[in-house]
């Protein structure tokens, strides 16, 4: 047998909760909707209010978070023992306009668009809720399950914070999560244990100094070459100060000085992020960050002023969920529906629950095989194969039998 036709053999006897093909229909029409109608963090009040309609008309009792967005909704009731698995999605889409063309359900949002999958993640979770909705009517979902459909994971420190606070994850022993790759064909996942994101940090600089006359800078603070430099210099500062291993990146995305050619400006501002690999050393960043800036700002006269917010942690994958999102997948799709993933410099919110609750989240392949165009996140003309969809409901289906011993 082929490794490809291999890939299809489910390991075992056959769960159930597959995702029936009227249900799989409806879910891609949702996931359109929600692609049309994009809402940026904290401000996904139509998506809240979908996904309330769609739970409550399934007879489920869907609660909203404090602030009026996302909302969390128990599959059965909990007996205030046996832990609860959470199944987690969040819901925000990005700043950026939607550059898709010949597309029916490309946003209609000026500038808004669901351009990393959180559209997909939102509608995995809805329609693995419905599918366990409707095995728990008919006794067989041993144990409950909480679906937590999560705001503002793009605004930092992310919305996980507030939804912890608001207490999320009471009663819940483990969670887990999906997040697109479209590096990962349809039909398959990526796993790893322990980290399998980044921390990410944000840093706004300014800088002050007296300007005056570009023939005269001699008596001016320049201001343009001191933030040339601060560009620069820092993130080469930074890589002889902290470990190599760590994995520590200092990217700037904007720079502003001046107005006129003529005119050496008093004030600069620089942004960007801050991106580590390892916990520890993330832990320490801020104070190496804020050295190194001074110290170049002050050689070059200019006076520094430096905002650094601090974002998420890694997402560190626990062993033991990883096996179960392993066992699951491959119970439904066979051993060869999942490969090793790498860690990426990217961040995501999902690892503030992790402080709280073993989880783990699985990379969910959306990438067409025989589609060659390359449409990576957070790039206006992202776009998946429907088909993940399917994927992900059943994985996390088999995720909640498994977890609950129903297996």
């Amino acid at each position: 047998m082929s490794r490809e036709s291999e890939a299809d053999v489910p390991d075992e006897s056959p769960l159930p909760g597959v995702l029936p093909e009227a249900l799989f229909t409806e879910l891609v029409a949702f996931r359109r909707d929600l692609h049309m109608h994009p809402e940026l963090g904290n401000q996904e009040f139509r998506t809240t209010a979908a996904l309330k309609a769609r739970l409550e008309a399934a007879g489920l009792h869907p609660r909203v978070l404090p602030a009026g967005t996302g909302l969390i909704c128990d599959i059965g009731t909990w007996d205030g023992h046996r832990p609860m698995l959470a199944l987690r999605a969040d819901i925000d889409a990005l700043p950026i306009p939607d550059t898709k063309a010949d597309c029916p359900y490309r946003s209609t949002v000026p500038d808004r668009a669901h351009a990393c999958g959180h559209d997909v993640h939102t509608t995995v979770v809805l329609g693995a809720g419905l599918v366990l909705a409707d095995l728990h009517r008919q006794g067989l979902l041993p144990r409950p399950v909480r679906l937590l459909f999560q705001p503002a994971e793009e605004v930092l420190p992310g919305g996980a914070v507030d939804a912890v606070a608001a207490g999320v994850l009471d009663g819940v022993g483990r969670i887990i999560a999906v997040h697109c790759d479209p590096r990962v064909d349809a039909g398959r996942i990526g796993l790893r244990v322990g980290p399998i994101t980044s921390a990410c940090d944000r840093l706004e600089v300014t800088l002050d100094g007296p300007g005056g006359h570009t023939a005269r800078p001699h008596l001016t603070t320049d201001m343009v070459t001191a933030a040339a430099r601060v560009a620069t210099d820092v993130p080469a500062v930074l890589a002889r100060r902290i470990d190599a291993r760590s994995g520590l990146v200092l990217t700037w995305g904007r720079i502003e000085a001046g107005h006129a050619p003529n005119v050496i400006p008093q004030h600069a501002e620089l942004g960007g992020t801050v991106r580590c690999l390892d916990i520890d050393a993330w832990r320490g960043a801020p104070d190496q960050v804020y050295a190194a800036i001074d110290e170049v700002a002050t050689l070059h006269g200019a006076k520094s002023q430096i905002n650094y917010v601090r974002g998420v942690p890694p997402v560190v994958n626990d062993e033991v969920v990883t096996g179960l999102l392993r066992e699951s997948m491959e119970r439904r799709r066979g051993p060869y529906s999942v490969e090793d993933t790498e860690q990426s410099l990217g961040g995501e919110d999902f690892s503030w629950y992790l402080e709280h609750v073993p989880g783990a989240m699985a990379r969910l392949g959306v990438r067409n095989p025989s589609d060659t165009t390359h449409l990576d996140l957070h790039r206006g003309n992202f776009d998946v194969d429907e088909s993940a969809i399917k994927v992900g409901v059943e994985l996390f289906t088999a995720a909640a039998l498994i977890d609950a011993g129903g297996a």
